[in-house]
């Protein structure tokens, strides 16, 4: 399968994109990503360390040296963008107390209005390939992390390495299956699978989008 990533980075930010969707890696499992020079990556992590961003583990081995892998810091994954002030989960909690269950429900549902509108606004082509290209454009801009791929049977698989929502998210998951009716929404004579997603524990929200059968 062919991975289309939505849009280019700099080597730093990439570099940190690479952690964040692996979580921990080697030199050697790093370098798979780049076509620059070793030594040019390593001024790069070097960098990154000092900047509190990334940090290198020592893992030991039973016969042999130890070996070095890197992870993102807790500061490296606030690089990430977030929607937690558009949404704070404790105003949410506030109304619930307040007014109850269903006026949480009410404004979230209002949320999904916005989020279809927004697409309905933005997207612009019928073409099956198109829409999944922009689907994975407007979500990239809002920071989801995006990477689809085709697959040999001409469907598309989703992948979102970051939630900007996922504080939201877990504590109401209505939020997730807004998601899902707006995507099913979206591509109306698709069916759209999800597979695992970041609130449940996974590393990544999956998604399987069927091209639609003909006739």
């Amino acid at each position: 399968m062919k991975v289309m990533n939505v849009k280019r980075a700099t080597t730093r930010q990439k570099l940190l994109n690479v952690l964040k969707k692996d979580h921990e890696l080697t030199i050697d499992g790093i370098m798979k990503y780049f076509t620059i020079s070793e030594v040019a990556v390593r001024r790069h992590i070097h960098e990154l360390e000092n900047q509190g961003l990334i940090k290198k583990n020592t893992n030991k081995q039973k016969i042999g040296r130890p070996y070095y892998t890197y992870v993102l810091t807790k500061e490296g994954h606030r690089t990430f963008p977030n929607q937690y002030e558009k949404l704070p989960v404790e105003l949410l909690k506030d109304l619930e107390d307040v007014q109850g269950q269903k006026a949480v429900e009410s404004v979230l549902q209002r949320r999904m209005e916005r989020e279809k509108a927004y697409f309905e606004m933005e997207m612009k082509s019928d073409n099956f390939d198109e829409r999944v290209a922009e689907v994975a454009r407007i979500q990239d801009e809002k920071g989801y992390m995006v990477e689809i791929k085709k697959t040999a049977d001409g469907h598309y698989e989703m992948k979102n390495y970051n939630c900007p929502i996922a504080n939201l998210a877990s504590c109401y998951k209505k939020v997730c299956d807004n998601e899902r009716i707006v995507f099913d929404e979206i591509f109306e004579k698709s069916e759209v699978i999800p597979h695992s997603c970041i609130t449940d524990g996974d590393n990544f929200c999956k998604w399987t989008i069927k091209r639609p059968t003909k006739g």
